[in-house]
Parts: C-alpha cells; structure tokens; sequence
C-alpha cells in the first residue's frame, strides 16, 4: 500500500488558491443548462469506459500520478472504488441543493474525508452510480432558484448557494472523470 496523505488533507494551499478563483470564474459564467450539460458530458463518457471493463480489471486499484483537485489520498482506487465514491457526493449534494432550495441549511457538515468509498465495492456499484446522477440532476430541476438566499459551505469552496453546488457537482465530475482515465490506462486500456 503506497503512503498517501490522509483522507481529508485537502490540496496544496497554491492549488487550492488556484482552484476557488477558477472555480468562482465558472460559476459567474456557467448556468443551469450549462452545469447540466457539463455533469451529463463527463457521465456519458465515464459509462462508456465502464461498460467495457471486466470486474477484475475494475476491482483493481491503480496508483495514479495526483490530477489537478484530486486529494493524494485518493490516488490509489479502483474504478468501483471511484464510482461508489462519486455516488456518496451526488447524493449529498442532491441532499444539500434540497434542502437550500427549500430555504433550509442542511445539517452537518461537508467533508472530504467523509466521502471517501468502500474498497470492496463491486460492479453492483454501477447502477447505484447511475441513480446518483438522476438524483443530483432532478434535485437541481426541482429547484426553481438555485441561485438561494441561504447557502451552506464547502470545506475549500466556502459558503456556496444552491447554483454553487450545483456547479461543484459538474466540476466534481470532471476530476474524477481524469482519475478514471489514468485508472484504466493503468490496467493497458485506452479510453476516448
């Protein structure tokens, strides 16, 4: 097992830096349509990998070099691991657009490090991925105003408002979407 920072040690401090200004830039620039169409891009492609792996190859944890806004603690998963990671995320913040949206923030607090993913997740992690997606996508379409009065922070975004998640949910995509990448060039495939 490779030594990697702990779960929830965040990113480098000029990384981070770089990170809230271009992340504060999309969301000035990017609306409803376009977060979703974001979200839905790196969706697709990341079934289209899936589909065409075994369950061994996926199972298989690959040491990564670190993409830009991945924790080092996550460098070393599989591609089961990966997508029940993403699973966990949606659903929280579906749960965090819901309740914003209501007008209400949401209990708790996020957490990196509480959103990590189980190591013996399987295939069956798929489908659950898949419901995840509907769930972030229909949490935001039930939502009228993203753009909410109330907010509720994230531990390096700060406080973000409906849209805000929203916005993070694509982005979020999109790195995971590079992890996978690297994961299954590490098994020898090739994805497009």
């Amino acid at each position: 097992m490779p030594r990697l920072a702990p779960p929830g040690a965040g990113l480098p401090a000029p990384e981070r830096l770089i990170a809230r200004i271009l992340f504060a830039l999309g969301r000035r620039t990017t609306d409803r349509a376009g977060s979703d169409a974001r979200f839905c891009e790196h969706r697709e492609a990341v079934r289209r990998w899936v589909a065409g792996l075994d369950d061994a190859s996926a199972a298989r944890r690959v040491l990564i070099a670190r993409p830009r806004g991945l924790e080092d603690s996550s460098r070393y998963w599989s591609v089961w691991m990966t997508l029940d990671h993403l699973r966990i995320v949606h659903h929280e913040i579906a749960r965090i657009i819901g309740e914003l949206g209501k007008g209400t923030v949401p209990a708790g607090q996020a957490s990196t490090a509480a959103v990590k993913p189980a190591a013996e997740a399987g295939r069956e992690v798929v489908a659950a991925y898949e419901r995840s997606c509907d769930v972030v996508l229909a949490a935001a379409a039930a939502v009228p105003e993203l753009r909410t009065s109330v907010r509720f922070p994230h531990p390096w975004f700060g406080p973000l408002d409906a849209a805000g998640w929203h916005r993070l949910a694509a982005g979020h995509m999109g790195i995971h979407r590079v992890q996978l990448k690297r994961i299954i060039a590490g098994l020898g495939r090739t994805v497009r």
